[in-house]
């Protein structure tokens, strides 16, 4: 009960902190609301560009690679990102969406919550080797979203002007949140691979830097919280948390197992995708509607509905991983 009540009390409390703060910062006046991009983006770049880093790369300098298989772990987080912006776009088609709708409903699709609360929920379950697994898992995600989720919902923005894949794989190579990511990854990896042991006093370094950066980052989420028009998307965010909390953990899962996930590390790898692949629609979704001009009040309706339904989603995952 403490495994599930932890990520659910510290999602919650973060992003509601985050929204009363912006009603807080909009009952002072124009300038204190202005003032919320600049406080969000802020707070994103601490926790991306210190406290995630941080904890990846200590937690990756003590995990077993041992098993070749789990080098198919990136391919499947590519792949269930990719399946669930076509599983966005099958529901805009059967309910006969327009253009915009349809790439909000991609964006949504696509675009998974793996970073904060994945990530966080690993920890918490899994503890620092399923955090680390998690980075494995992520390493196209942002490529995946700059050069491939941003285009497409361009696309079905109508806007015509659109860039080359050499200029977006070089703008995603000048994004300092993908450059440290990446840095960490390597130098994680760099240091598990050189034999030298881990200190530790890391354990204890990331048994706060985890929750600590992920607080921080759902704050900055609360700080862009929108509740307008929840109502009237209800039933599409129904139909994307079907999406994101049973087809594409079913799919991911059975390549998962099909692998052999489920006997290396007590099944450790596999449990990391059925996390990883259940998580709610990303913040990004959001941004991506909003940039393109796409149905913003739908985007955000799915965002909150699927991030509500964690509430439901975390206990079936602790249930879940006792069984494998």
């Amino acid at each position: 009960m403490q495994q599930i009540l932890f990520p659910l009390i510290l999602v919650v409390s973060g992003m509601i902190f985050g929204y009363l703060w912006q009603r807080w910062a909009r009952k002072r006046g124009p300038r204190s609301e202005a003032s919320i991009p600049a406080i969000r983006k802020g707070l994103q770049k601490i926790c991306l560009l210190f406290f995630m880093p941080v904890s990846f790369v200590a937690a990756l300098w003590m995990v077993s690679f041992e098993d070749i298989r789990v080098v198919f772990l990136p391919f499947i987080g590519a792949g269930a990102l990719l399946l669930g912006g076509l599983f966005g776009l099958g529901v805009a088609a059967v309910l006969k969406k327009d253009q915009k709708q349809k790439g909000a409903l991609f964006c949504c699709g696509s675009f998974t919550n793996i970073g904060a609360v994945g990530a966080l929920v690993a920890f918490v379950f899994l503890g620092e080797a399923g955090f680390a697994l998690v980075a494995l898992y992520r390493m196209f995600e942002d490529v995946i979203y700059y050069t491939i989720g941003f285009p497409i919902a361009r696309y079905y923005s109508g806007a015509k002007r659109r860039a080359t894949f050499r200029q977006r794989i070089f703008a995603v190579s000048k994004d300092p949140f993908v450059c440290a990511a990446i840095g960490a990854f390597v130098c994680g990896l760099a240091l598990n691979l050189s034999g030298i042991p881990r200190p530790p006093f890391f354990e204890i370094v990331n048994s706060f830097f985890i929750p600590i950066g992920t607080f921080i980052l759902l704050v900055s989420i609360g700080l862009g919280m929108r509740f307008s028009s929840v109502g009237d998307y209800l039933f599409e965010g129904v139909l994307l948390s079907a999406i994101k909390f049973i087809a594409i953990p079913l799919v991911a899962g059975t390549a998962a197992f099909a692998i052999g996930f489920a006997d290396i590390n007590n099944g450790l790898p596999l449990k990391v995708v059925l996390i990883a692949s259940s998580m709610p629609v990303a913040f990004t979704a959001l941004a991506a509607a909003s940039i393109y001009d796409l149905d913003l009040n739908l985007a955000n309706s799915c965002w909150l509905i699927t991030t509500g339904a964690l509430v439901i989603v975390l206990p079936w995952l602790a249930f879940l991983l006792t069984v494998f």
